[in-house]
């Protein structure tokens, strides 16, 4: 019930800029990661190529994203955020963090930094 309420919450905070809780991951991955093929964004984001590809192409139809064709490579593309992609960024985890706050408002320092030892130790699983 809790991821229910977490998402509805992001939901809320983002919907107006057309950000999925899989966008905002992937603008994130793209600005840490510029160039990142298509292919390794896909294991990144834990999400089949296929599923990826129609949300890429949604991104670059709205000019947040720009794929490249490898030059070693012509199958490959490499993506890039544009600068409209860097400024939707912004404003995306600004907001992320006014949603992380109503979240951890909840808790107190101690169970923050516990929660987040937590998931983390999780996320090093890999399940």
């Amino acid at each position: 019930m809790a991821q229910v309420m977490f998402f509805r919450d992001f939901n809320r905070e983002l919907s107006d800029l057309e950000i999925t809780p899989a966008i905002f991951g992937v603008l994130e991955i793209l600005h840490q990661n510029k160039g990142l093929t298509q292919t390794r964004l896909a294991l990144a984001i834990g999400l089949d190529r296929s599923s990826l590809v129609p949300l890429l192409d949604k991104l670059q139809k709205r000019k947040v994203v720009e794929r490249e064709v490898s030059t070693k490579d012509r199958r490959s593309n490499h993506l890039h955020l544009t600068a409209e992609g860097e400024q939707l960024l912004v404003e995306a985890e600004r907001r992320v963090r006014l949603h992380e706050k109503r979240i951890q408002v909840r808790l107190t320092k101690s169970e923050t930094r516990h929660l987040i030892q937590l998931l983390m130790k999780l996320a090093k699983s890999n399940v």
